[in-house]
């Protein structure tokens, strides 16, 4: 990093991430600065640069100094009084394994060698994933019409996230807030880690996508794909829990469980009971409504999708900590702090 900072100005290192940012690799990137900025750098280079720089991003926020320019209390709800959510899902990036990168090295050293010329001796091979695709993590704090919002990214485990969500909770005065609501997909470490880190919710609610999806699905099991009773059932089912909540959708499972017939449709039906009643405390969609709340976690889902849009594709693979940290940059940008990060660098 010291070195980049030596020869390269915080106006090329801001242009090649902006650039970076929507390109499809380092190679196009690098060719759309030629051309459009009469700036030559090779895609190498490029590519130490914005990974330097997200790496800096996320010491920065790290030691609190790319704070949040809003605080929780400064987020309006539907009804006049502050609201805030809190959410946080995973999404998978894919890496280099051992493997590839054995086998990626031996191809250079081939290279070298018929090559015939002395060249410097290559860098120590950074250790490779175990596995081809890793989840990564996202927290997000956002207001009802994501006008403030601050995002952010962890290669870690669910531990290394609930860390995330303190930190953040702290700098933007979550407790501040009239309400403080979560909406989460109801992934058991997501809950797990609200409570581990004694988050202050005022409620968290399960996301109602996720729960039409499992009534879907156990809809598909039962009455089969096009049955026009599975669809009636399925949205009055969604409509009551909508509406009268918890209690009325447990009575019409436990009905369906009565009424169905055979092992693997009695197999689905319990897996829907389960899965329900697992998450029975999470299902308040009529206390939400009421108040004018968010009942989908569409916009976490939605930053699930963007933050790892640079880092995947196509025959793309990458070191962990690389791909974490091109994803910092664009959790800067989703969170509005992008400036304030150029500043900082000019000071």
């Amino acid at each position: 990093m010291d070195a980049a900072e030596s020869t390269v100005s915080a106006g090329v290192r801001e242009m090649c991430s902006r650039v970076n940012a929507t390109a499809q690799s380092f190679e196009r990137a690098a060719a759309t600065l030629e051309r459009t900025a009469q700036l030559r750098i090779s895609r190498e280079a490029l590519r130490q640069i914005v990974e330097s720089d997200g790496r800096l991003a996320l010491r920065l926020s790290e030691a609190g100094e790319l704070a949040a320019d809003w605080k929780a209390k400064d987020c309006q709800g539907p009804d006049g009084e502050s609201l805030i959510y809190l959410s946080s899902d995973g999404f998978m990036v894919p890496l280099v394994t051992a493997a590839e990168k054995q086998k990626r090295r031996k191809q250079v050293l081939d290279q070298r060698r018929r090559c015939g010329k002395k060249r410097r001796a290559l860098t120590r091979m950074k250790p490779g994933a175990d596995q081809r695709y890793k989840e990564f993590k996202a927290v997000a704090f956002y207001d009802h019409e994501m006008e403030h919002r601050l995002i952010s990214v962890t290669r870690g485990n669910c531990q290394a996230a609930g860390r995330l969500m303190r930190r953040d909770a702290l700098r933007i005065g979550f407790g501040s807030a009239d309400y403080r609501v979560g909406n989460i997909d109801g992934g058991p470490w997501i809950l797990g880690q609200v409570k581990q880190r004694r988050m202050p919710m005022t409620a968290t609610g399960l996301d109602f996508y996720h729960l039409s999806e499992n009534v879907h699905k156990a809809r598909r099991a039962i009455f089969g794909e096009e049955d026009p009773a599975g669809k009636e059932w399925t949205g009055a089912s969604l409509h009551t829990v909508k509406h009268e909540g918890y209690k009325s959708l447990w009575e019409r499972l436990l009905e369906l469980r009565k009424n169905t017939r055979g092992p693997a449709r009695r197999k689905a039906a319990d897996g829907l009971l389960h899965y329900v009643s697992d998450r029975r405390d999470m299902i308040r969609y009529p206390e939400f409504l009421a108040h004018g709340w968010q009942i989908g976690s569409g916009p976490m889902e939605s930053q699930c999708r963007v933050l790892p849009d640079r880092v995947k594709g196509p025959g793309k693979r990458w070191d962990a900590d690389n791909a974490e940290a091109v994803m910092a940059l664009e959790a800067l940008h989703q969170s509005r702090q992008w400036p304030a990060y150029w500043r900082a660098l000019l000071h």
